[in-house]
């Protein structure tokens, strides 16, 4: 198409005007950080102008200078001097990376905001930003202009000063303008003729803090996770980290799996295939409600606690959270920032875990922070080995249990020597409600006959896992302190490689024996009495029928023990009760099998500091 003189009518959908051309991006978003510097290194312009406040532009660059450490603006807002306005300065924004990469090609930098006035409220509800790793970058603009946001007389006074700015750039250089998508148009047609200079206003108690690494995860745009990875992507000279390094969907599925082992060494629970599917198919299901391509890390955490629980969803938080650059000490004043000094309308989640750590939290729970180590190997440094003992609020519960099951062990042999006859001259134990509806054709009642079982139970022995692989190598026997505190063996992992505090060992039970009276167990493992035993969940057993006093032992395992077993206890004058592991509540189970092993009596009295 030509005009009336035979010249080209400029295209008005393009992005380039004369010596200017736009890169418009979504703020903070990961693709377009990359998008930006992918056009930048290309281009190569002699200036780079980018939508940033020239009040703040010294803070800025000192910030920018501090990267991979995140930082953050501080300053007092004009209208009222009570409340303050936080920027991070964070790697995955667009408008940092173009300074970044600026600075790397050596071109001039430019704040085109020349902040004559408070930047107007305009709707930012963007198209999910990952749709740039399936569609070009021009194709997600247009979709973006057929649809303009609605202009105000504020935005259009916003873009003048922008656009004066710009006019006033060196008139031989190649210029690449940064602004975000929502005042692109704006600021073209305020190009199209000459700006006034607007007034400029000056900004004080401008301040740059060095945000605390547990906050990281609140007051950033994207999570610390993602970003660690974007940083490692983009100083990648030699580019052997593939695109799907920071794929954002590829880097949820780290986190996830990453938060999986995290789980399992703090409870002890393992992962398994069908949550792992549940996880992304739930987690797709909440982007698509929010009408996203990708989960947010709210959806994550969402996901996590209903598919999995609550200690899970800490995980996938404190993960997501972690950025290894950031520190605590700095030449800067480090502070707390919540995530509702900083943006507004922010979600809440509450969680309540049930773990023996609590290292963070997502929003003020009024729970005391764990303790952490002031630096590697400080705790390490409490085990001396002298001597092992137990925690006092962990015996009561195990006790507590062994007597449930030495009371359900009874009720499993009531059941097996009751009967059920017909009613003739006396109730017995009562009607039998379920066989008199069965043969209520016959016009009969049912009684049920429950034998009187004589004798109590002597030994408990529980078994969570065989251990037919050796993970659990860590075997012990320890004698009960008072009369109502039964001997106990058991089998776990290595406690004192999963230390929570100073000589506090944290584990994850195999299996265990207990029996009373107590004082009276001798190292079950070390006794040759037993060797005939061919795995630990044996020995326990056989160790069970030797140092019960009373007839019965009760069994908890997810099968029966060899047919030999039944013999052998005959031999013993003991009788065997089996009980399946899965008739006991799941969740009840979860929790006991967590141990916690002290290096030393003296440690029971910080105990509670860090076992929760």
């Amino acid at each position: 198409m030509s005009g009336e003189t035979g010249l080209p009518l400029p295209d008005f959908g393009s992005l380039e005007r004369g010596r200017f051309t736009y890169l418009p991006v979504v703020p903070g978003r990961i693709e377009f950080a990359v998008e930006v510097r992918r056009a930048i290194l290309a281009a190569r312009p002699d200036v780079v102008a980018i939508e940033l406040p020239a009040t703040l532009e010294d803070t800025y660059l000192q910030a920018i200078a501090r990267l991979p450490q995140i930082s953050v603006i501080l300053y007092s807002d004009s209208d009222s001097r009570d409340e303050a306005i936080y920027v991070p300065v964070e790697p995955a924004d667009p408008f940092v990376e173009a300074i970044r990469t600026a600075q790397e090609i050596g071109a001039e930098i430019v704040f085109a905001d020349p902040d004559s006035t408070e930047r107007p409220h305009i709707a930012d509800r963007y198209p999910d930003s990952y749709a740039l790793t399936s569609i070009p970058l021009a194709r997600y603009v247009e979709a973006w202009r057929v649809h303009p946001a609605d202009r105000t007389p504020e935005v259009e006074q916003f873009a003048e000063g922008i656009a004066w700015k710009l006019q006033g750039a060196d008139p031989l250089a190649r210029v690449m303008v940064v602004i975000s998508l929502n005042l692109l148009d704006p600021a073209l047609d305020a190009m199209e003729k000459p700006q006034p200079e607007p007034k400029r206003r000056r900004r004080a108690e401008i301040r740059l803090v060095n945000p605390h690494p547990d906050c990281l995860g609140e007051i950033t745009l994207e999570y610390p996770f993602l970003q660690e990875r974007y940083e490692a992507f983009r100083l990648d000279v030699s580019r052997s980290l593939p695109m799907s390094a920071i794929d954002r969907r590829h880097t949820q599925i780290a986190l996830f799996r990453e938060s999986g082992q995290a789980y399992e060494l703090n409870t002890g629970e393992k992962m398994h295939p069908w949550q792992r599917r549940l996880l992304a198919k739930y987690s797709c299901n909440l982007a698509v409600m929010h009408r996203d391509l990708a989960a947010s890390l709210y959806d994550l955490a969402i996901a996590a606690r209903s598919i999995v629980d609550e200690n899970y969803a800490w995980d996938v938080w404190e993960t997501a959270s972690r950025y290894a650059p950031q520190q605590t000490s700095s030449d800067l004043e480090t502070v707390h920032i919540s995530g509702d000094e900083v943006w507004l309308n922010t979600n809440h989640i509450r969680l309540r875990r049930r773990l023996p750590s609590m290292k963070r939290r997502m929003g003020n729970l009024g729970l005391k922070r764990r303790k952490k180590e002031k630096f590697a190997g400080e705790w390490a440094a409490e085990l001396n080995g002298s001597s092992i003992c137990s925690y006092p609020p962990e015996d009561m519960v195990i006790e507590n249990f062994g007597r449930f099951l030495k009371k359900k062990g009874k009720s499993v042999l009531s059941e097996e020597r009751s009967s059920v006859e017909p009613f003739t001259t006396s109730l017995m134990d009562g009607v039998d409600l379920r066989e008199t509806i069965r043969n209520w054709h016959e016009g009969r009642i049912f009684v049920r006959n429950v034998q009187k079982i004589h004798g109590e139970v002597g030994s408990v022995v529980v078994i969570f896992d065989d251990d037919r692989d050796g993970r659990y190598d860590y075997m012990t026997t320890w004698l009960g302190e008072h009369q109502n505190e039964s001997d106990m063996a058991f089998y776990s992992t290595q406690p004192f490689e999963h230390l929570i505090g100073p000589g506090i060992g944290r584990a994850e039970y195999g299996g265990f024996l207990m029996s009373l009276p107590a004082r009276r167990m001798y190292d079950v493992w070390a006794d040759p009495d037993y060797d005939l035993a061919e795995t630990k969940a044996e020995r326990l057993l056989l160790a069970g029928l030797d140092y019960s006093v009373q007839k019965y032992v009760v069994y908890v395992a997810a099968k029966p023990p060899r047919s030999v077993f039944r013999s052998v206890a005959a031999r013993f004058g003991r009788t065997i009760v089996y009980i399946p592991i899965g008739q006991l509540s799941p969740v009840t189970m979860k929790k006991l099998r967590v141990v916690h092993v002290l290096d030393g009596y003296d440690k029971r009295d910080s105990a509670k500091e860090y076992i929760w």
